[in-house]
Parts: C-alpha cells; structure tokens; sequence
C-alpha cells in the first residue's frame, strides 16, 4: 500500500517514516496516561506499532493494520485492571508497556441527612438581565420533608419519588418577574426551613438584574457576520443560528443571558445574539419600526433583485422551500402600505413574489422560483432600501463554465481529528483536496482554494473569503472521529439548507459506490461552512479517521484520488439533475 507521505509538517513526515521501521515500538493515542481513573467499563487502547510487528494484550493477540494501527476494547471490571502490552517483531525484538485503569463504580446520588440546601441551580443558566413576565426557574438539592422557599414567599416543591425521580429532597419552583421588583445584581436567597423551625439560607451563584428603565435599550449590529440564534442552547458547533444580518440594524434588547442579548423582533418573537456582535445605543433610540414603500423586481446580467422601500433597516430572516421552490423571507418590524410590485421582464429565475402580513411588525415576502434547484440569494441593504439578490442557474451546466470552491478543512494550529498511526486530520483534508482540485481542472472548471498549503485560515474568514470570490457552489472536505474507534466508521455528507441538499446528496450516492459504510446524509448542520446561503455548499466527511480501517484507507494516495474522482462525479450528477430543470 502506498502511504500518502507528502511532508506538510517535519511531524507529519516523522510519523510517516517512523512506521517503516521494522523495530517493534508503541505509539498510544489512548490511553493519554499509563494509570488512568475511569467512570465507565468501556475503554478503548488505541494506537500503532511497526507494520511487521504482532501486537498483544495481556498474551490476547490485538490485529495490526497494515498501517501499523490497532484499536481494542475493554470491557473493566470494578477496581484495578492491570495491562500488558506487548509488540514484537519476527527477528524476536520486542518492547512492553504496563497500564493500570482504576474504574470506580459512580456513587448512587446520595440523599442530604442535614439541615442544608447543597446545590442550588437556577434556569436559564448564567448571569441575567430581566424584564417584567420573564420566568426563573430554580431547583435545589436539600433536606427531605423541609420547607423551602426563594426570595422569602416563592414556595419550592419537593418531587415526589418515581417516574424517573429516585431521590427525595430535590425541591423545584419557578418566579415570574413582576413589574414592581427592584431586582439589582440580586442573587436568590433561597431558604429551608425543617420542623422545628430552624432555617438555613443560600444564594444561587448566578445573580438576576431587572432592566433599568434608564439604561440603554437597543443595539445596532456591526460587521459582516453578526447573526441571530434560536435559544440559549449551545453544541460544539455554537447555538442555532437564525441567520446572517447586515450591518447597522437596530434591535430592541428585552434581556440578556451571560454574553446573549435577547431581542424582541415582533410581538411573538424572540432571538438572541452575542454581544461581540453588536453595538449598544444610547438610551431614547427608537425600536426599529416601518411601512412598506415602494416594491421593483427587475434582473440585471447577472441576477434577479426585490427590492423593498423601507424607513429603517429592520432584521429579517430567510428560509429556502421546495415543491414549489421559492424563497420566504420575513421582515420583522415591518407593516404593509403598498398597493402594488412592479415586476419587469428583466428576471430569468424569479416567476413571481407576493407578500403577507402574518402579524403586527411581521411581513413575510414570497419569492417563487423558475427552477428547482436553489442556486443561493443574498439579503443586504442599500441604506433603508432592503434587497434581495437571487443568485440564476447557471446557463452552462458544464464544470467546464463553472467556479467551484473547495475547503480543505481545518489546517495550521486547528489540527482537526488525530487518527491512531498520529496522523492529522488537517494534512489528509489538504491531500485529498489538492487532488480533487486537480481533477475538477481536468474537467475544465475554474477552482478556488481556502488553502491549498499548510496553514491557519480561521472559519469565519473562509465565509467571507468565499462569499466575496462568489463560486457557484462548494465543498468542504474533512474527515470524521469518534469515541468509539471500532464500530463506527463510513462515510456522509452535511447540508443546512434543504434547497441545497441535492448537492450533498449526489456526492454521497458516489461516496457509496466505494463500498463504504452508511453513516448518513445529515440536514440542518450547524457547521460555519454550511451556513452562508449564497450559494449550494455539502461538507463531506469523508471517512472516520478514529477507526483503523478507516484511516488504512484515508492514508492510501490512491483511495485518495478515488474519493476525489467520486465527489467529481457527485458534482456532475448534480448538474445533470439541474439540466432536465431547464
């Protein structure tokens, strides 16, 4: 098997040529220590050895890759289990290494015996400004059988046992902020109180402030990437985003959770956004409010525009449909006072836009599609006039007549994933890239590269890289980990928008034919690259670079090149689809 080797980094390139030796070593990607405390029976030993070497654990024979790659599982008893790793090669060398797993069994959560509250958590989590209505919700781990209460008169009910309840004394209540509170930087003083009428006072760690009805009440937005999030919930992706809003738009702050404004958009709704994202105004700016003027829906060379007049530059959100294909957008703090759109001849994708008024300071504007397939939009603002920027399907659906983005992800010190050998996840998205590179130039298509070398490109700078270079569609090539380096292993693709899942989808069918296992094609990810909506974007995660196998193929240049041809022909299958659609 030809081993990719291409010197990205001195590291690289050592770990390449270390696994040509036949001396027998081992490398440990897990365990990170040679005595290890567990909570969980199932462990996983993972790493590599010399390509010729024989590997055991505690005299079981562990398979070894060609690659020199082994993972094995352990299923630990309680207390110390003691292992002897041992690798070998056939001129009779070896080398031993000693791990010592310590698995404590998790105590049983254990009921509070005295007059004491031990925990006391409050919800949402986090430092918050409120306002009158908001709700907080308190839960507390204290003494059985007691009386609790928050702020002197909010009572805390004990949960009766069952049902998923196992342990008495957990105490829950929740407060609706009223409009006479003088809550200041508070935190809840939260009491218990037994039968003998002996009483115990805590305070929740977070702390509680009423909006001052002097104290600024509006932001404004700055930079090109400001956007609005659902909720508070957060993965390891960030929290869900609403989507991108221009610059210099005005939002009305209702509250504020840790570093999250809450902003009221229209009388039913609600979002937050980062406060690294926006700009405080100063108090006696007026909330973002009004009617519609004039509407043009005209196209240029290029693309088809709506325009709408309004007076302030108000938030909005997009939403991609299918079946019919149309653009929604909602403007928030908008109220109908036109009579009519004018619609030229000019547009080559847009059939037709109506809009409804949904609600008071809700407008939510209707663009229908000639097409099928999305091809991307774009909303800014040309000082308070709003425009919609609809991207055409291509005249020429030939590679040959396209611009296509290709991301090799991570790279520099965001080194991705690690596999057992210790390859990096940065080198192998950048190989597979550059060859994919190559044979969409074969094909006659004009190609442009986040990196096409060893080095840092920050996420939020590759969306604006590409939205400026404008290509025709993207994709994101990385490789996947998990937990479990045995079974989970294959291939999948990633969309946002269900206008653009077509895309991913074909290049996943392609993925397939190489025999790889399912692991999916996922809508509605939350990751940077999926979510500009300017053009169609798939991020491919190729394999599973924690699996052996995985990564066995990953390293081989021409599994490489395979993956690389496929995704071509995913791209191409995508393009056919379109065609029929002219």
């Amino acid at each position: 098997m030809k081993i990719s080797c291409i010197v990205f980094s001195l590291l690289f390139a050592v770990q390449c040529f270390g696994q040509t030796s036949d001396n027998p070593f081992i490398h440990l990607q897990e365990p990170a220590k040679e005595k290890i405390a567990v909570k969980s029976s199932r462990q996983f030993v993972v790493g590599s050895t010399c390509k010729t070497c024989s590997f055991t654990i505690n005299g079981q024979a562990v398979k070894v890759y060609p690659t020199g790659a082994f993972a094995y599982e352990l299923n630990l008893h309680p207390g110390d289990s003691i292992l002897n790793l041992i690798a070998f090669s056939a001129p009779g060398k070896s080398v031993t290494k000693k791990l010592t797993y310590t698995y404590a069994l998790p105590l049983a959560p254990d009921t509070v015996r005295v007059l004491d509250i031990v925990s006391l958590e409050t919800f949402p989590e986090g430092n918050l400004f409120v306002q009158p209505g908001d709700r907080v919700r308190i839960r507390a781990k204290a003494l059985p059988g007691c009386t609790v209460t928050a702020w002197k008169d909010i009572s805390l009910f004990e949960m009766p046992t069952g049902k998923g309840q196992t342990m008495p004394g957990i105490y829950q209540g929740e407060y609706t902020v009223k409009p006479g509170d003088s809550l200041l930087l508070s935190h809840i003083p939260v009491a218990i109180t037994n039968h003998e009428g002996l009483t115990v006072t805590r305070e929740s760690k977070s702390w509680f402030s009423m909006l001052s009805p002097l104290a600024p009440d509006m932001l404004v937005t700055k930079g090109r990437l400001a956007h609005l999030l659902f909720g508070l919930g957060e993965d390891r992706l960030g929290g869900a985003k609403i989507g991108y809003l221009d610059s210099m738009i005005r939002l009305h702050i209702i509250g504020k959770v840790g570093s999250k404004y809450k902003v009221q958009l229209s009388k039913y709704h609600t979002a937050y956004i980062e406060e690294d994202q926006v700009e405080v105004l100063p108090k006696g700016t007026f909330i973002p409010e009004s009617l519609t003027g004039n509407w043009r829906v005209y196209g240029d060379s290029l693309y088809d525009y709506v325009n709408l007049s309004l007076s302030e530059r108000l938030p909005y959100q997009s939403t991609q449909m299918i079946d019919p294909s149309k653009i929604v957008v909602d403007v928030f703090g908008a109220t109908n006072n036109s009579n009519w759109i004018t619609q030229l001849t000019t547009v080559k994708e847009i059939s037709n836009v109506f809009y409804e008024q949904l609600e008071d300071g809700l407008l939510r504007i209707h663009i229908e599609l000639k097409h099928h397939q999305h091809w991307g939009h774009e909303i800014f603002y040309k000082g308070n006039m709003l425009v919609i920027k609809v991207k055409r399907q291509p005249e020429n659906l030939s590679l040959s007549h396209l611009t296509i983005a290709v991301d090799a992800g991570h790279g520099g010190t965001n080194t991705g994933a690690e596999g057992p050998t210790g390859v990096i996840e940065k080198n192998l998205t950048l190989a597979i890239s550059l060859k994919l590179q190559a044979a969409l130039e074969k094909e006659g298509a004009k190609v442009i590269m986040s990196r096409s070398n060893e080095k840092f490109f920050d996420n939020k700078e590759r969306i604006l890289f590409y939205r400026d270079s404008v290509p025709d569609l993207l994709v994101s090539i990385h490789l996947n980990s998990a937990a479990d380096p045995i079974r989970v292993t294959g291939t999948s693709t990633y969309y946002r928008y269900i206008g653009f899942r077509n895309l991913s989808m074909d290049i996943y069918k392609r993925m397939l034919e190489l025999g790889l296992k399912e692991y999916g094609n996922i809508g509605s990810f939350n990751f940077m690259l999926n979510s500009p909506i300017e053009y169609p974007n798939a991020l491919v995660e190729t394999l599973f670079l924690s699996n052996p196998e995985d990564e066995m193929k990953v390293l081989d240049e021409g599994f490489q090149q395979q993956m690389a041809s496929k995704i071509v022909l995913g791209i191409r299958d995508f393009l056919e689809r379109c065609k029929k659609d002219k």
